[in-house]
């Protein structure tokens, strides 16, 4: 909802789709292809128009760019999913590179770190615009974490199947975002956010977690 009311805010009229569900992403990581291709025909059906898609997690933009190639090449949905992969973008994209916006008015008067998630970066292709966008947040003090590019522990089934090491992922993770003096974790990828939180309730630690659309939100 705060990613619809910023779009909003820069005068984007904004259709949502009430019916749209799951782009398939976790029946695909854990190598259920039938089940995953069945969802991504919904999800290609859901948006086939051509219309912008803006997207609050990149984790689902890169299933979509990455692997529907896969599942949807040379079926009857080839020329409809191709006219969604062009169209579809990951929220603090579309701000930076498609409606050329570093500034959109938010105000928040806290100190934050920035947590890079790993789809983001290696799915997607993100690089600095969501460090773009808080920069110009009126109030916000911005402090880089050590290591802001290592994953979290989180990664959808991995956190599961290895809890040891995703939880030790998780520790050193929050570690270096305490070690900033930040106030919150922010990141454009509430999967990662969950699991941060997750370990920081768990254990008591004096940090929050906050996605980057609800900052943006802020002071208007």
């Amino acid at each position: 909802m705060n990613m619809v009311k910023v779009l909003e805010r820069l005068d984007i009229a904004v259709n949502y789709n009430t019916n749209q569900t799951c782009c398939g992403q976790m029946a695909f990581n854990s190598g259920y292809w039938d089940e995953a291709k069945a969802i991504g025909e919904k999800f290609i059906r859901d948006f086939s128009n051509d219309r912008y898609i803006v997207v609050p997690s990149a984790s689902c933009v890169g299933m979509v760019k990455n692997y529907y190639p896969l599942l949807f090449h040379n079926t009857a949905l080839h020329n409809e999913y191709k006219v969604l992969r062009k169209n579809i973008y990951e929220f603090t994209d579309f701000l930076v590179n498609v409606l050329k916006v570093s500034n959109v008015g938010a105000k928040f008067e806290k100190v934050v770190t920035y947590h890079e998630s790993c789809a983001a970066r290696r799915e997607y292709g993100l690089t600095d615009q969501p460090l773009i966008l808080l920069r110009n947040v009126q109030g916000l003090e911005f402090r880089e974490m050590k290591d802001i590019e290592t994953c979290c522990g989180f990664g959808g089934t991995f956190s599961i199947k290895n809890e040891a090491i995703s939880t030790a992922m998780a520790e050193q993770k929050v570690q270096n975002a305490i070690d900033t003096d930040a106030e919150y974790i922010v990141s454009t990828e509430a999967s990662c956010l969950m699991h941060l939180e997750g370990y920081i309730n768990k254990f008591k630690k004096p940090i929050k977690t906050i996605h980057i659309a609800d900052i943006l939100a802020q002071g208007y």
